[in-house]
């Protein structure tokens, strides 16, 4: 008998290629039942988040109320001009970069360090009880959180009172551009902090428990174990929310801002948002608020797109 040849031997142990992916229209018709529950959250993002944006051809054009959608006349850069001309522009938006930085720097660890105190507590009745306080405040409406502020810092509210037990002047923390920050940032705290902590809690149970052994059979204490296990579990967490948080820094909370100040308060408490209120809707100049609403968003973008760089380069992970 012959020997069979180097070529057929190679052919006889080729490995075969993995089968071929269905295409999609195979895809659609076996999986149609899940596919269709997409249909209503993408008329949704379709009809409120991506048709509103032909709206933003107005900060190029004349806008006048009930005229054409689109404008009347273009105009190109001059609303542009007008704003970054404008000194009161300025103003808002050096508040809405204090507002943005402090709301980040205290909001954001504040859920971290809450979950990780929850995550040591033994007692599930405790447990159980500091999670409602801390949850509850996030189910009040903003005006209640606004009204409930107003109130307790009013000059015959509560805190006035404890002040008069230590026989300090009452102080009008609503009237006072000095003190708008700290009430805003703290009723920020007080409303989300229970509620991030949430996140945090579920990012906790993923840890496996055998690295926690292991750190004990090290010898490392509670502090180092959260310290080398538990904050590093939960870094994908912390990033992602950290970069969602990023991009909505310009967007500093319109509703509470606006229950929250009035015109004594607008050296400190006027931000982009409100500024745009005023000047959009009081004042009917919807081209100049379009204007101001873009650039807004284009730094928005700028910042969440580069913090998703900075944190894929320096730690590994991102949101895309």
């Amino acid at each position: 008998s012959t020997a069979a040849s180097p070529g057929a031997a190679l052919c006889a142990t080729r490995p075969e290629p993995p089968p071929r992916p269905p295409g999609w229209r195979r895809a659609l018709r076996r999986d149609w039942r899940l596919y269709s529950l997409a249909v209503l959250p993408l008329l949704f993002f379709l009809v409120f988040r991506y048709l509103p944006m032909i709206g933003n051809v107005i900060a190029f054009r004349r806008f006048e109320p009930g005229g054409s959608l689109l404008g009347e006349q273009w105009v190109g850069l001059r609303y542009v001009r007008m704003f970054l001309s404008d000194p009161t522009f300025w103003q808002v938006f050096r508040n809405t970069l204090w507002l943005g930085a402090l709301t980040l720097l205290f909001c954001f660890p504040v859920p971290i360090v809450l979950a990780l105190l929850l995550n040591e507590v033994r007692r599930r009745s405790l447990k159980r009880f500091v999670q409602s306080v801390s949850y509850l405040p996030h189910f009040l409406s903003i005006v209640i959180v606004a009204g409930i502020t107003l109130q307790m810092l009013a000059v015959d509210g509560p805190v006035n009172h404890a002040l008069g037990w230590f026989g300090h002047d009452p102080i009008r923390f609503v009237q006072e551009p000095g003190w708008f920050r700290t009430i805003y940032v703290g009723s920020e705290i007080w409303q989300t902090a229970g509620w991030g902590t949430i996140l945090y809690l579920a990012a906790l149970t993923t840890i496996d428990e055998d690295l926690y052994e292991a750190a004990r059979i090290d010898g490392a204490n509670r502090w180092q174990q959260i310290w080398h296990v538990t904050l590093p579990g939960i870094r994908p967490t912390m990033i992602t929310l950290l970069i969602l948080n990023i991009g909505t820094f310009m967007a500093v909370g319109f509703e509470k801002i606006l229950l929250l100040y009035n015109a004594l308060t607008y050296p400190t408490a006027d931000v982009v948002s409100t500024y745009l209120y005023r000047a959009g809707v009081e004042s009917n100049s919807f081209s100049y608020a379009a204007a101001i609403g873009l650039f807004e968003a284009v730094i928005g973008l700028v910042l969440v797109t580069s913090a998703n760089q900075l944190s894929r380069r320096t730690v590994g992970t991102s949101l895309w």
